[in-house]
């Protein structure tokens, strides 16, 4: 061959080689139906994986993409989907989109419950999107007041940000107050905030919502049995803002009023950009100091979250690293005292509005009883109520392996602490009950003979230290002689409604420090869509209560008082410290510890049976195990107390360590499936249908609360769950809809009742129970563009949910076993599920002007499994007011519970100290009908301004 040959060869082959692997631009412009540039719309590449974000202009850009041909998918939330086939050659390519409203997000690409990303229309379980804009039209007290919106879900945010319940469909029968997220999964980026729950350490302690969320996406029931861990009844994710081409942000400030004029302050900031190399940058959070809903002496919410994300990207997929850091104070809401038990009114001066009955702030040192030796102390103050404390970090990882194959690892390690220091409890005590002297001290030294706690009781202001008021109450221990109990005042000072509350000083501090980790590989062919992996999470958790018994004024503005016993002849004793704290650390008592791993493996196959016909085959198996102890403990044995002085009798009952400990260490298998159906009849339309088989593994609670002092002698139930789903979604281009039948049923129901026997002052657990429900309802979502400017919206469910199979363990009132009955309520309603429950709403945009108005119906809810007591339905309004000033100014004005609605979300029993709801039954309204009892109502209005600039 000669030179010229050869040349010719060269240029021949390198013109051949680059037309075969020429990289070329994708770019273009994506506007709405108004031609106005839409910003952080998602580009994405297949099956190269890569993707592009638009900027302020709504022009975006993609590099390197190899010759070939591709499907680019462009998608906005709130908008339709728009997908367009590409070939790739050796030239630049610009595309324009312009991008329809879709009133549902039906067209959008969903990611929870589905081991791929999918468009909601063409995902076979009930899925509902919250965008950016949704989330903004919220005056948000608490994760759980967020998701109200979501139909199906019934969720409870009487107490404020925490202590709240979501649960969906009925399975709800263990979703406890103060375990309320029992059976549903709360995510951040497709991996739950907390792996472990158990009594006042739920994931919401450790979540909260800013700017830096981009969307929610929820999940009731179906795929949440196969996608999540330990979670069938559901999933609810936080999805994250992601990477932005250029720097841009919010600064978001707001102030408002709630309730009797209380202020909240709060300022929010996200950012995000570009750096070198195909880096990005994502961070923000938010800081506030919030006042409370209803009336305190302290801020009752104060702190924030940092948040960020560092995503790395190539031609395969990305890498990101991403973190949050929370450090935050906040409270719960207790009930209120009610009358009139088929229209409750509110009690004893008392106001369902604004009535917080919390203990009144102030600082106290308990001893610690784990460390008496030590003389080690705990400060208890109840200003502080729970400070939530996480750190967390992560990877995410996913990459395209060629030939269809992809792998994402998402791992996540964090480091958790849950402090409360709050009162519990806040019943009415008469001063002629016994209960007044008895709980300063171990019942011990009662029922021993010893009464000298007994007598003229003096009541000073623990703050002011003026006396308000002196008793004789001897005549209390005439219960004991078949007598009816009575006192005397013997001045003439007297006690708000002659009574002191029933409470407790509350402190907790929970520990876990936790991994988790989820790995899927894909592999995607003509006719499948196959995903297996392995989930994996381990947490090794701590947790240690104390309690001790309060003497504060039974009244709306809760005061602490300084007791003392001052009988004549007689050296005075103290039966409360100075602050008013009484029986230190006697009435509670639990350390425990345990390590719990998680181990699923998962498969699940989308099969393309026909062009628009899918068929979803899922299998999930999981491994629990929980491996811990319990501390056996009893009152600290020294005369006079842990301060040898036997007339301070408030620190004579300090529960401390044995040094035994009753050991656990279970196992809990099962296997999930689940098989979904899709066949989009329309190419705006399908019919849709899952059957599921879930399974629920115990709490860290089982352990616990149920066996305080005793062996763990067994191990807890796994609770069984099936459910069957069938439904239609339908977007049309001025309206959109989806409608869902369900079913679902749920077994081994492990029930137990909190009791406090007054004889002897003894805190127990009943035996528990295992019950089942069934629930049969229809969910619907729809939203109706009268014409561009106005859109209504309707959301609701209906359903009728029975106690199929019941029982109650009854303890009469005595941990005493003899007199003891099991009651059966089957057939009964289940308690706080309402058969009706929907939103209406009403939007408008014109212009710069914007403006909604939001009706949410609570039908009636049955108190309890008795079915003795009903809370009545209510209705709350909801609306607002925006202006957009210019480009980059904002303002929105935002008010909840617009007519101050008193509703009543929860019912607690009997207006005693501890009393549950179950103790009311049809005989003891009968025998009882002027009784007080006590309900959570709704939180009350709230105003909110909030000023915006995005840059």
């Amino acid at each position: 061959m000669n030179k010229t040959s050869f040349l010719l060869f060269l240029v021949f082959f390198f013109t051949l080689s680059t037309s075969l692997l020429a990289q070329v631009m994708v770019s273009g412009t994506v506007n709405d139906e108004s031609d106005e540039p839409l910003v952080g719309a998602n580009i994405l590449l297949k099956p190269s994986n890569q993707f592009g974000v638009t900027d302020r202009s709504g022009n975006f850009q993609i590099d390197e993409v190899n010759s070939g041909e591709y499907i680019i998918v462009v998608s906005y939330l709130g908008l339709k989907t728009s997908t367009e086939t590409i070939t790739v050659g050796t030239e630049n390519i610009s595309l324009t989109f312009s991008l329809e409203k879709d009133l549902l997000n039906l067209q959008n690409v969903v990611v929870t419950g589905n081991f791929d990303p999918r468009v909601q229309l063409e995902s076979s379980t009930a899925v509902t999107t919250l965008s950016s804009k949704d989330l903004k039209k919220v005056f948000s007290r608490g994760t759980a007041d967020v998701l109200q919106a979501i139909p199906g879900t019934f969720t409870d945010p009487s107490a404020g940000e925490v202590f709240t319940k979501v649960y969906s469909r009925g399975i709800s029968a263990s979703a406890e107050d103060d375990l309320g997220w029992y059976y549903v999964s709360l995510q951040e980026d497709g991996l739950p905030v907390s792996l472990v729950q158990h009594s006042y350490y739920t994931p919401e302690l450790f979540h909260r919502l800013d700017l830096t969320t981009d969307k929610v996406e929820g999940i009731r029931g179906g795929s949440a049995a196969i996608t999540a861990l330990n979670a069938p009844g559901g999933i609810y994710n936080f999805i994250s803002k992601g990477i932005s081409n250029d720097f841009a942000g919010e600064v978001q400030v707001q102030g408002g009023l709630q309730g009797e004029s209380n202020p909240f302050y709060r300022a929010d900031l996200v950012f995000s950009g570009p750096l070198r190399n195909n880096w990005f940058y994502s961070a923000g959070g938010h800081y506030r100091r919030d006042e409370g809903a209803r009336n305190t002496d302290f801020t009752f919410s104060k702190g924030g979250q940092a948040k960020f994300n560092l995503t790395k990207v190539n031609d395969k997929g990305y890498f990101k690293f991403y973190g949050k850091i929370l450090d935050d104070f906040t409270n719960r809401w207790t009930g209120v005292a009610a009358t009139n038990w088929n229209d409750p009114q509110a009690a004893f001066g008392q106001d369902f509005n604004t009535t917080s009955l919390l203990m009144p702030a102030f600082s106290a040192n308990i001893p610690d009883g784990r460390r008496l030796s030590e003389g080690a102390i705990n400060n208890f103050d109840p200003s502080q109520g729970v400070h939530a404390q996480d750190r967390a970090f992560g990877v995410d990882l996913l990459q395209s392996l060629g030939n269809g194959w992809s792998v994402r690892n998402n791992l996540k390690f964090s480091n958790k602490r849950a402090n409360w220091q709050t009162s519990i409890s806040n019943n009415f005590v008469g001063l002629d009950d016994f209960l007044v002297s008895a709980l300063s001290r171990d019942f011990a030294t009662l029922f021993g003979g010893d009464f000298s706690a007994f007598g003229n009781l003096v009541f000073r202001d623990a703050q002011t230290g003026n006396e308000i008021a002196q008793i004789n109450n001897f005549g209390a221990l005439g219960i004991f002689q078949g007598d009816p109990p009575s006192f005397d005042y013997l001045t003439d000072g007297r006690l708000p409604n002659d009574a002191i509350m029933g409470t407790a000083t509350w402190l907790k501090d929970n520990t876990a420090k936790e991994w988790m980790n989820q790995l899927t590989f894909r592999k995607k062919s003509e006719n499948h869509d196959f995903n297996f992996g392995l989930a994996g999470g381990f947490s090794n958790s701590e947790m240690f209560t104390q309690g001790s018994f309060a003497y504060v004024t039974y009244e709306p503005n809760p005061r602490m008082l300084r007791v003392t016993v001052e009988n004549p002849g007689a050296p005075v004793l103290e039966l409360s410290d100075e602050n008013g704290v009484s029986n230190y650390g006697g009435l509670f008592y639990i350390n425990s510890r345990a390590k719990v791993s998680q181990i699923a493996a998962f498969a699940n196959d989308r099969w393309k049976i026909a062009e628009k016909f899918h068929l979803d085959l899922g299998l999930r198996y999981e491994t629990i195990n929980h491996d811990g102890s319990n501390d056996r403990f009893a009152p600290f044995a020294q005369d006079g107390g842990v301060d040898g002085d036997a007339t301070t009798i408030y620190d004579n009952g300090v529960l401390a360590p044995t040094g035994e400990q009753d050991e656990f260490d279970y196992n809990y298998s099962y296997l999930s499936h689940s098989i979904g159906l899709n066949y989009k009849f329309q190419e705006d339309a399908a019919l849709f249908a899952r059957f599921t088989g879930g399974n629920k593994a115990p709490e860290l609670s089982y352990y616990y609360n149920n066996f305080s002092n005793v062996p763990v002698n067994q191990k807890g139930e796994v609770q069984k769950i099936n459910q069957f789903e069938m439904g239609l979604k339908w977007n049309l281009s001025n309206f959109s809809f989806t409608t869902t039948a369900f079913w679902s049923q749920l077994r081994n129901i492990g029930v137990g009742s909190f009791e406090f026997d007054g004889a002897t002052s003894t805190v127990f657990y009943t035996p528990i129970q295992l019950n089942s429900s069934r629930t049969i309802g229809l969910e619907w979502e729809s939203a109706y563009a009268l014409t561009t400017d106005l859109r209504l919206t309707f959301n609701g469910a209906l359903q009728n949910p029975i106690a199929t199979d019941w029982t109650i363990y009854d303890a009469a009132g005595s941990v005493d076993t003899a007199d003891d009955s099991i009651v059966d309520y089957s057939d009964n309603v289940l308690p706080f599920n309402p058969k009706v429950m929907f939103n209406l709403g009403t939007e408008y945009q014109k212009g710069n002007f914007d403006a909604f108005l939001r009706w949410q119906f609570m039908g009636e809810r049955e108190g309890n499994i008795a079915n003795a007591f009903q809370l009545p339905s209510y209705n709350i309004f909801n609306g607002g007011l925006g202006y957009s000033i210019n480009k980059n100014l904002s303002a929105n004005l935002i008010v909840t519970n617009l007519f101050n609605s008193a509703g009543l979300a929860n019912f607690f029993g009997a207006n005693s100290f501890g009393a549950n709801a179950n103790g009311v039954t049809s005989d003891f309204i009968q025998n009882n009908p002027d009784a007080s009892f006590v309900v959570v109502p709704v939180l009350p209005r709230g105003s909110l301004l909030k000023l915006s600039y995005t840059f």
